[in-house]
């Protein structure tokens, strides 16, 4: 693999199960290269190793008075100068082309991972860690693969080395051998320690990241509550930690490279002694005592790549390891199993018992935001890592056929409830029937006993076919959901409105659905162009030019603009007035007419819009019907929508919060009422 054939067409499925294993799946997946950066090193390193036998074969030519012995010697030299400048060259390009292709494959894989997830991946790892992982981490997982092959080769010149000497000059060459092992093998016991102090400082620094990033994300706030130097204390403490951790790091690191410079010197000293002592006696030559302390001495640069070796290995095993703590999520328990192609249907989740007929504007009221999320993340097949259910429902979640459901018809009460598998004409899900649609809400099973794999949660169905079975694409064009607080990305309104769509719906659609006006004649107004097109002004990142409501109606337009089979919106109205609430809601219903569209809100205005609405308590939908019904009908409905604090407050304040509930209703009706004729 070359950098010029940077990306990889598939960068390949990672050995996930720890970080040690995954640094060994990326050098085996690089094997090639790998390969050849040892064939290299090792063309360097006995390069390298040569030069002693040649430098003590031109003091023996000398000490002998021999011409011809020296221009041999001469030659030689220049020889294997030349092959060590060749070998390093070529071995420093393949060693760097290692490291940057082996920190393409990791960026790739997280962008797949992070495409795989979508939005689900920052509620199950923290943002900071993320961009720790993406950025420094994959150049120490680099560095490792890059030194691995020149560690090799290093190792085994060494054994050339010591296999050579001893071959040719036993007196000497033991003892050399003898050493070697000692002295690439000394600073084992401090290995430990530095690790665990390299993993301490990696830490802190992963911690130092995510505070600065949450504190920059969130700069314009603390300037509004005046929070900056209390944010500024906290990240001036954590990096102040991170400098004290490599401070403590850097001095294991220094005493493992004092030994390494020790003991190498020790040696040295005790052959010089010894082998002077040979030669003054006439055991050896001049020049073989030349040779020998000649290889010594370049034995040390070999050394060195056993502390680098250790060295990169600590920094990049905590480094593997949080990548594969983002690698290792995964989409869901189930493997793709179903054609590629996009169902049609009703979405309903057997895990609750919800259900949004296809075609209809189905509103959810949640009492609890979190599970509103959790269910949202669901409905666009986005399952818990770990297979848990919601609060209140799982695999020992009672069925309705076994009398463990409380669930009603806040329109048809005492009606039977029906169970989930009583399907249509075509068995891709429940009758859409006026009559029984909202009896067959909140019949959600939550999963069957049984062994691990039939307690998995089952998956979210449209048109009766799994997500879980989708493939990733198919899927995500299948249903699209809008999280709570969408991300803007930066750059031009064009470019931002520019996403994969079915081509039904256009921008300007999709701008008006959601009463984006004022923000185009804002855009306008901050466009350089002399036309003042809005669609080519520049948004900064996350859209921190706009309001709140700018944003989110921006966000909903883009996802208009997409026209997926089934949209899901988590409170797609949270950040804009009242007035502005009534016509978005009525744009979306006018635009979606025809498609399924899913809105968690508790807002009166909105769910008076709805087709029909479902309510989520304690992980079931316990009721389902028309706004109005609900809110006559169902208590545990109407304390959520009415803000009320106690559902057994007295009847009479009970009568009280209904009256008002009711000129709330028909405002809401009237306002929207107005909004259609304007319409």
């Amino acid at each position: 693999m070359q950098i010029r054939d940077l990306p990889y067409s598939d960068p390949g499925d990672p050995d996930v199960r720890s970080g040690p294993r995954f640094l060994l799946w990326l050098g085996l997946s690089q094997l090639t290269g790998q390969l050849k950066a040892l064939s290299w090193g090792l063309l360097h390193q006995c390069a390298i190793a040569g030069l002693p036998l040649c430098v003590g074969l031109a003091v023996q030519a000398v000490v002998e008075r021999s011409g011809s012995g020296l221009a041999w010697a001469g030659a030689l030299i220049v020889a294997l100068g030349v092959l060590i400048a060749v070998g390093d060259t070529m071995l420093h390009r393949t060693a760097v082309t290692n490291w940057i292709t082996a920190a393409a494959r990791v960026q790739q894989l997280l962008a797949r991972k992070t495409a795989e997830l979508g939005s689900a991946l920052t509620r199950r790892v923290a943002a900071g860690e993320v961009v720790a992982v993406s950025t420094g981490d994959v150049e120490k997982i680099g560095w490792f693969v890059e030194a691995l092959s020149r560690f090799a080769a290093a190792a085994f010149a060494l054994v050339l080395i010591c296999v050579g000497l001893v071959l040719y000059l036993p007196s000497l060459g033991v003892l050399v051998a003898l050493a070697v092992p000692v002295l690439a093998l000394a600073v084992l016991p401090l290995l430990p320690r530095a690790t665990r102090r390299a993993d301490v400082q990696r830490e802190k620094a992963g911690h130092a990241t995510e505070l600065a990033s949450d504190t920059v994300a969130g700069l314009r706030v603390l300037r509004g509550i005046g929070g900056e130097e209390l944010f500024l204390g906290r990240y001036r403490r954590a990096s102040q930690e991170v400098r004290e951790a490599a401070v403590r790091s850097a001095r294991m690191w220094a005493l493992i490279s004092a030994i390494q410079v020790l003991l190498p010197g020790v040696l040295l000293i005790a052959l010089v002694w010894y082998g002077a002592t040979l030669a003054r006696d006439g055991r050896i030559e001049v020049g073989q005592l030349v040779t020998v302390y000649s290889a010594a001495t370049l034995m040390l640069f070999p050394l060195r790549h056993f502390e680098e070796i250790a060295m990169a290995y600590s920094f990049s095993r905590p480094s593997a390891q949080r990548a594969v703590r983002v690698l290792s999520l995964s989409r869901g328990a189930r493997t793709a199993t179903a054609e590629a192609v996009v169902p049609e249907g009703d979405l309903y989740d057997p895990v609750t018992g919800l259900l949004a007929p296809r075609g209809l504007f189905t509103a959810v009221v949640c009492g609890d935001p979190d599970e509103a999320g959790r269910l949202a993340d669901r409905l666009g097949g986005h399952a818990e890592p770990d297979g848990h259910a919601p609060d209140g429902a799982g695999p020992d979640t009672p069925t309705p056929e076994a009398g463990g459901s409380d669930t009603k018809d806040a329109g048809t009460q005492g009606a039977d409830t029906h169970g989930p598998e009583e399907t249509g004409p075509e068995g891709t899900g429940p009758d859409l029937s006026e009559g029984d649609a909202s009896q067959r809400e909140g019949t959600g099973t939550g999963g069957a006993p049984g062994s691990g794999e039939d307690r998995r949660l089952p998956s979210v169905l449209l048109g009766g076919v799994p997500l879980d079975e989708l493939p990733l694409g198919s899927a995500r064009t299948a249903v699209l959901v809008q999280d709570k607080d969408p991300v803007l990305l930066s750059g031009t309104l064009r470019e931002l409105l520019d996403v994969p769509s079915s081509g039904t719906v256009t921008a300007e659609e999709a701008l008006a659905a959601a009463q984006c006006a004022d923000v185009l004649d804002a855009l306008a107004q901050a466009s350089v162009d002399a036309d003042g097109d809005p669609m080519d002004t520049r948004i900064t990142e996350r859209g921190r030019s706009l309001s709140g409501g700018q944003r989110q109606r921006l966000a909903l337009a883009r996802s208009l603009v997409t026209d997926p089979e089934a949209l899901v919106l988590d409170e797609p109205t949270s950040a804009v007035d009242s007035h502005t609430e009534a016509r978005v809601a009525a744009g979306v219903k006018r635009l979606r007419s025809g498609r399924t569209t899913v809105a968690f809100s508790s807002s009166p205005l909105l769910l008076d819009l709805a087709d029909r609405v479902a309510l989520v308590h304690g992980g079931q939908v316990v009721a389902a019907g028309t706004h109005r019904a609900l809110l006559r009908d169902e208590a545990r409905y109407r304390a959520v929508v009415t803000r009320e604090t106690d559902d057994t407050a007295a009847p009479a304040a009970t009568d009280r919060q209904e009256r008002l509930a009711s000129i709330d209703v028909s405002r809401a009706a009237g306002t929207t009422e107005e909004i259609e004729e304007r319409a």
